[in-house]
């Protein structure tokens, strides 16, 4: 697949509360990917962190195990991660892990972890690694990428007015002063994130309503409301809740 500029309108899902949310979200997932194995692909997907991706993961972990998916034949990735020990609870690949409990058989081999704070020296190589792990693991595109977005518009560990907003010729970079702790993290950039069949934007909470609606809104320029930037080539959707799109 191909960065095209010709894509679909977002569209937006409003459900009742986090929990609704996510167990639609995970549903959701659950169909694409049987329809992916379907198809006889291995289906790549990308991973966010945060409260309302837990409830998703929690739920992924229990109704995947009766569904039709393949679970060691899907391939995990995360959007970012944060730069610190392997052990540390801020690791995103960790608290996904622990909410799937073990109910997912996943092939640890495909389970493709940003390098932590023990395994690389610095944020930048670890960035650099996750670049070449992708690129020799990766498909070329995501089939679904999931992301949060924060109350200032932020998805993965891309911030406003950051410098990383406009990294070019570059699948992963290190971040050094996230506003929010901790300071150093990997993110994936816009030019890794354009590929994707599928975008879905998970949001929970009133705190992130103006973030929602200034996304959702024409004009809106990415350095200011970074989750602008994102799109998949077959659909973006927003998934909010309701207190999350109040302000729509």
């Amino acid at each position: 697949m191909t960065g095209s500029t010709e894509r679909p309108a977002p569209r937006v899902e409003v459900h009742v509360d986090a929990a609704d949310l996510a167990t639609s979200v995970a549903g959701e997932l659950i169909a694409r990917l049987e329809d992916a194995q379907a198809r006889g692909e291995e289906p790549q997907i990308g991973l966010t962190g945060g409260s309302i991706a837990e409830h998703v993961h929690r739920e992924l972990g229990r109704m995947g195990p009766s569904s039709e998916v393949d679970w060691g034949r899907v391939v995990l990735w995360w959007g970012d991660e944060r730069f610190v020990a392997a052990d540390s609870p801020d690791r995103n690949v960790g608290q996904a892990m622990a909410a799937f409990d073990g109910r997912l058989a996943f092939d640890p081999a495909k389970v493709h972890a940003i390098a932590s704070s023990d395994d690389a020296g610095s944020v930048d190589e670890a960035a650099a690694a996750y670049s070449a792990l992708l690129r020799a693991e990766g498909a070329g595109f995501f089939e679904v990428l999931m992301l949060g977005v924060g109350p200032d518009g932020h998805v993965a560990s891309l911030f406003p007015g950051s410098s990383q907003l406009d990294a070019t010729d570059a699948i992963a970079v290190g971040v050094t002063d996230s506003p929010k702790p901790p300071p150093e993290r990997v993110t994936l950039t816009y030019e890794a994130m354009d590929h994707c069949r599928a975008v879905w934007f998970l949001v929970s909470g009133e705190e992130k309503a103006d973030a929602v609606a200034r996304a959702l809104a024409e004009g809106t320029d990415k350095h200011d409301i970074p989750a602008v930037g994102v799109s998949g080539e077959a659909e973006t959707i927003w998934f909010l809740d309701r207190a999350s799109a109040s302000a729509l």
